[in-house]
């Protein structure tokens, strides 16, 4: 598996997904007592191990096999990945400013960047990663 497949795979692999997930919670709890710094490192310091571990390590060949593996293929494009990341910082402004309105808009954000290829379907012939 080349290096580009994996950086594309690792992102749905379960401990990815948790990781991120579960280290945006206290991330916008100390974006929202004012530490920027702590906040930045828990949000930024986990997902990196992660991605590292992942991308050196795992095998990522069932994750390239599976139904969501074929669907990010697809639709995963470098686009994409950054609505997912503005989604993150929209959350981070809202936590700074503790507007839980914008936490949630931030939160739509990314979820409509994964939810892209059921969105608006990719056309037949084109091709947006690889």
């Amino acid at each position: 598996m080349t290096f580009e497949e994996k950086a594309l795979y690792h992102q749905i692999h379960p401990l990815k997904l948790a990781t991120d997930i579960i280290s945006t919670f206290p991330a916008l709890y100390l974006l929202w007592q004012h530490e920027l710094l702590w906040g930045l490192l828990v949000t930024v310091i986990p997902s990196v191990i992660a991605s590292y571990l992942l991308v050196r390590y795992a095998n990522l060949e069932p994750n390239k096999q599976s139904a969501f593996g074929q669907y990010i293929r697809r639709y995963m494009s470098r686009t994409v990945e950054a609505v997912r990341l503005l989604g993150l910082v929209v959350m981070m402004v809202g936590a700074w400013y503790h507007l839980g309105w914008l936490i949630g808009l931030g939160l739509v954000i990314i979820v409509l960047g994964w939810l892209r290829g059921i969105i608006i379907p990719q056309r037949k012939g084109e091709q947006l990663w690889l």
